[in-house]
């Protein structure tokens, strides 16, 4: 019976990575994409190769909070209690997957994990009040480096990237493969300057890739970690060990729910790349990249201390920190102690092309900064806004009210 319900999990286990993949891989090169930079294909063959490097070196760390420390025990992990986590937490992604939004992983995770630990009394709350502590802060400190970004140093920035979407569907980066290996080839009429941007804008993906591994493998795999069930004794393959330092029963989780995670890539991924990429805003590249790498650098700094965060989260608060920062040059420090209004919104990010010059703080005038809704399109915000609330909820409601009043998990 040991082997059925182990055999279940991991299938549910690869489901929730499956949709981890369609949830991850818009964030993190839905810009490139959108700029036909590289194609689809090729997003998802390197969401899939950084993602398993992330969950390899730091992912741990965040696989030993879900799977042993939010709850006081793992007795309540049993092999069915887990396939019950991992079945709200796949669902409820898939919802949000479905309707082509990129609902945030950990906190539908955690929300599954938690109801499990409250309905049955055994939720360590000073771990939970830790992940929620950081959920408030690491956004705040997205905004304000966003900001101060913005203020001082986005326009310096913007001067040195000259990256634009290519026109008619012609990809700036492609293989070539009719050599004996294959090789990249770039478009005939680009210069070195746009190449180069070209890269950076893929690499910053390939950060993204890296840190989503290291929160994002955890809300996979961490409820059958959690569950203390030997799968290489389980299925015969011989006694658990440590292999790199890492436990070979985690080891085994992290490639299954890579893999798991790669299918997804290749797959439903199409939807979110699109809504990224296309649909949801004109973010010019200049401050999808500077927002990358700050969301990047926060969650890979949470994973590495084992708080599972919400990328999507952290990066949409350092789009507002970025514009709110753009749009106060217009006014300068003495200007502000005298009184003088400034005008704020993220729309700001879109008064520069790239590669134009810097004008100073305070030449720039109120006028020249568009609107937010020169930047985002309403109703897919208001779309991916609703979904990103209630994806989380349904993973945690529908697992409360499971743990609490359906007896048969014998919790």
């Amino acid at each position: 019976m040991t082997e059925v319900l182990l055999f279940v999990g991991l299938l549910v286990a690869v489901f929730v990575g499956y949709n981890i993949g369609g949830a991850t891989t818009g964030p993190a090169f839905g810009p490139a994409v959108g700029a036909n930079v590289i194609t689809k294909l090729m997003a998802a063959a390197l969401m899939s190769i950084f993602f398993f490097l992330g969950a390899v070196t730091i992912g741990p760390n965040v696989v030993t909070t879900l799977g042993e420390e939010l709850v006081h025990t793992t007795e309540i992990f049993t092999l069915q209690a887990n396939v019950a986590v991992l079945f709200f937490i796949g669902t409820a992604l898939f919802i949000g997957n479905y309707a082509g939004v990129p609902a945030s992983t950990s906190m539908t995770a955690v929300g599954a994990i938690a109801a499990l630990g409250f309905a049955t009394g055994e939720l360590a709350w000073d771990v939970l009040g830790e992940i929620a502590v950081w959920w408030i802060v690491a956004p705040i400190i997205g905004f304000w480096v966003g900001g101060i970004i913005g203020r001082y140093f986005y326009t310096r920035i913007n001067e040195w990237v000259a990256i634009e979407g290519t026109s008619g569907g012609r990809q700036m980066i492609t293989v070539d493969r009719s050599g004996v290996a294959p090789r990249l080839q770039f478009g005939d009429d680009a210069t070195r300057r746009e190449i180069t941007g070209a890269f950076v804008v893929v690499g910053i993906g390939c950060l993204m890739a890296f840190s989503s591994g290291t929160s994002n493998i955890a809300n996979a795999i961490a409820p059958i970690y959690g569950a203390d069930v030997d799968i290489l004794e389980v299925f015969g393959l011989g006694d658990p060990g440590t292999i790199a330092g890492v436990e070979a029963d985690m080891l085994l989780l992290i490639v299954v729910g890579s893999i798991a995670v790669a299918i997804g890539c290749f797959t439903i991924a199409r939807r979110t790349l699109d809504t990224l990429g296309n649909d949801i805003t004109n973010l010019p590249l200049t401050a999808a990249i500077v927002v990358a790498v700050i969301a990047s650098g926060i969650v890979i700094g949470l994973s590495w201390i084992g708080i599972p965060a919400s990328f999507v989260v952290i990066a949409t608060m350092s789009i507002i920190g970025l514009g709110w920062g753009r749009a106060t040059r217009t006014t300068t420090i003495s200007d502000a102690r005298q009184g003088e209004e400034t005008r704020v919104s993220v729309g700001a990010l879109t008064a520069d092309e790239e590669g134009e010059p810097s004008p100073e703080i305070g030449e720039e005038e109120p006028e020249d900064i568009p609107k937010a809704s020169d930047l985002f399109d309403p109703s897919t915000t208001a779309r991916v806004i609703l979904m990103q609330n209630v994806v989380p909820l349904i993973s945690t409601v529908g697992a409360f009210i499971t743990f609490r009043f359906i007896p048969i998990f014998g919790l």
